[in-house]
């Protein structure tokens, strides 16, 4: 019995067609098969087979079946109509994956740089001791920043950029840093700053803050180390034996501080002079000490390790002076050298953009780029660069293969006295035409040291200004307040000492019609707020369709969702003393934006079938500074365009401007890209 149960485990076949497969199944009975009839009755009804040892008649007469041993798989696999079909399969997965991989290539190699964050969308400078108080102290602090970034956010900004807040004294309001490490206790605490930079990048917002390294408070630790030559910090200032008697000193050259008069000041402890560009309060630090660089740089690596996303660098032009301590030549030979006390009156040709000065500067991009590493955390670098030559301007950005600035500040439209297509024309294509290739420009209408717009040209240009500003490409740069059109105060008795025409600019934002401009709940604000608040401010701005703010908001939003602005070619048309027409547009949209601003003092008729051939005789308006008129068609034989009045019409066509000889030579890109409507991709190749 045990040995018919064994028989019966055992692993075999039926010849007969293998119509029954019990190779893998145990302790189960076997069905007993009618033997053949030629077959004598003595026969087994089943014969094991060697599946190694059939010939080959024998496996072409084997069918496959499920479960079958390996080596009767490995008979069946070799033959044909296995075999084929399975390396065709085979080929065809090799191919797509090889194309894929070809086509993710050519997609990477033909696309352009994608915008990063300081270029995709515009900045907004925040003068924090103007912008909110939330203490009512009479003063703007980090807290009432915070409070209000929502409605920041509704401008469709991208970056929050903040000017000093660092410990200091009045002098030169916040300039003479006492301590870079710290933040004055008028603004708040470490900790108001650390909330700040969590809240706003948690609305996808950037933070840069200005930082000055050319000179420290006469109350900086590190001066008063200087002045009683302690250790290492004996040279970080720029010292001179000079003489000094009966209250009188007598300096080592005729160089001048911005401000006027000596720029070389006597210290009674130390019974040299050191020299400050600035105050006599804000000493020169000695950037031809390395110590003092490396110094700097660990200020610099303390607060992007705060998270800080870049630095706009100021006054960088001052941080070398020529170690040969000539005298400057005066602008007036023939000028009696001791009444020359003016700033404007000597040629600073020792004093300002030294060799040597980029090479620091460099440098500060060297330690910035150590904290860009990280995906999506690039850390933008900006410089001031007020009164440069346009030449001197364009040397920030560095050379090919040697980065500096991401860009260097352009207040070149804050500089402007009068107001004309002209003036606005040579701004415009003399940045253009001298910026490197393949970088990046940026614009901004006013700051903390200029008049404000309303105040410098009149309430009527605001709107215009601001179309200006986001319809050239680049950056648009949005000092506070200028959205709704704040103009300067007219205050006498400001309290505050230091070239107070710069105060003007810098008076509480106009949030509603309440108490102080809705600025503070406190009884008094540390500058008077504007007499026009009860309706010059964001509440009553943001309920009204043609405001100034409404179009600021439309004009931002258009920035950051047409390729034809952020991406495209820009393209001069025509200009006089009154207007400046030019064109945004990209290869593969079928459409452009023709923008058209009146900056003359009077109204102005044009007819753009004249100078454009080929235009409709209608289109479509697409933002103006009628906000009445907006989405309605214009005439374009006859169109009226009022003083201040700006408009930017849509016009689809194939027949690209920067394509047109007559104006090949008026265009310009910063990064070249092609749209794919198929695809929905930007490329370069075209």
């Amino acid at each position: 019995m045990a040995e018919d149960i064994s028989k019966r485990d055992s692993i075999k076949m039926s010849i007969k067609g293998c119509q029954t497969n019990n190779g893998f199944v145990q302790n189960e009975d076997i069905p007993e098969l009618d033997p053949d009839p030629g077959s004598s009755g003595d026969s087994p009804p089943h014969k094991a087979v060697d599946i190694q040892d059939s010939d080959e008649s024998g496996i072409m007469s084997v069918r496959p079946f499920a479960g079958m041993p390996k080596e009767v798989l490995f008979q069946f696999s070799g033959q044909a109509r296995y075999r084929v079909p399975r390396e065709i399969l085979f080929w065809l997965t090799l191919a797509s994956v090889l194309l894929l991989v070809a086509i993710t290539i050519a997609i990477i190699a033909i696309s352009p740089k994608c915008l990063d964050w300081w270029q995709a969308g515009p900045m907004y400078q925040i003068y924090p001791r103007s912008f909110k108080d939330s203490d009512m102290d009479g003063n703007g602090d980090l807290k009432g920043i915070q409070d209000k970034l929502d409605y920041i956010s509704t401008l469709n900004i991208k970056t929050v950029w903040l000017t000093s807040f660092y410990k200091s004294s009045l002098k030169d309001f916040r300039y003479a840093i006492e301590d870079f490490q710290e933040i004055d206790p008028i603004f708040g605490t470490m900790t108001d700053f650390e909330n700040l930079i969590v809240a706003i990048h948690d609305r996808g917002l950037k933070l840069i803050i200005d930082f000055i390294p050319n000179h420290t408070s006469d109350k900086h630790a590190w001066f008063q180390l200087s002045k009683n030559r302690t250790g290492k910090y004996t040279d970080y200032y720029i010292w001179q034996d000079c003489i000094h008697e009966n209250g009188i000193t007598t300096p080592p050259n005729n160089w001048l501080s911005v401000y006027g008069n000596s720029s070389w000041h006597f210290d009674e402890v130390r019974k040299q002079c050191y020299y400050h560009q600035f105050l006599k309060e804000q000493p020169d630090l000695n950037f031809r000490n390395p110590d003092v660089l490396e110094e700097i740089k660990e200020i610099m690596k303390f607060w992007l390790a705060k998270g800080v996303d870049g630095f706009s660098f100021d006054a960088v032009k001052f941080l070398l002076e020529a170690k040969h301590l000539r005298d400057e030549i005066q602008v007036n030979k023939s000028q009696t050298t001791d009444t020359v006390t003016h700033y404007s009156e000597l040629y600073h040709d020792f004093t300002t953009t030294q060799v040597g000065m980029h090479e620091i500067v460099q440098s500060f991009r060297q330690t910035m780029d150590q904290y860009s590493r990280e995906p999506g955390r690039y850390r933008f670098m900006g410089t001031e660069a007020y009164a440069e030559s346009i030449d001197r301007t364009m040397m920030y950005y560095g050379l090919p293969f040697i980065y500096e600035a991401d860009f260097p500040f352009n207040s070149y439209l804050n500089t402007l006295d009068t107001l004309s297509g002209n003036t606005v024309y040579e701004v415009i294509t003399s940045w253009m035409e001298n910026m490197p290739e393949g970088k990046w420009p940026n614009w901004m209408t006013g700051g903390p040291e200029t008049t404000r717009l309303t105040s410098r040209f009149g309430s009527q240009y605001v709107n215009t200004m601001n179309m200006l500003l986001f319809t050239l490409p680049g950056t648009p740069i949005t000092y506070y307040g200028e959205e709704i059109g704040m103009g300067n105060i007219l205050a006498t008795d400001l309290n505050e000492i230091y070239d107070t025409n710069t105060l003007f600019s810098k008076s509480p934002m106009q949030w509603d019609n309440s108490s102080n401009a809705g600025f503070s709940e406190g009884n008094h604000t540390w500058l008077p707020t504007n007499s026009d608040y009860h309706t010059v401010n964001v509440d009553v701005q943001k309920m009204q369709p043609g405001s100034a703010l409404k179009l600021y908001q439309d004009l931002s939003f258009l920035h950051v969702n047409e390729l034809l602005l952020s991406r495209g070619w820009f393209c001069l048309l025509s200009n006089d003393s009154h207007f400046v027409i030019y064109t945004r547009e990209l290869d593969g949209i079928d459409r452009i934006f023709i923008v058209l601003l009146n900056f003359g003092e009077s109204s102005t008729q044009l007819n753009l079938q004249e100078m454009i051939s080929g235009l409709p005789t209608k289109l479509k308006i697409k933002l103006s500074t009628n906000s009445a008129s907006k989405g309605s068609e214009i005439d374009t034989r006859s169109i009226l365009l009022e003083k201040g009045d700006g408009i930017i019409l849509e016009y689809k066509t194939n027949n690209l401007f920067h394509y047109r000889t007559a104006f090949r030579d008026k265009c310009f890109v910063s990064n070249h890209a092609c749209y794919s409507s198929t695809l929905n991709i930007l490329y370069k190749l075209c």
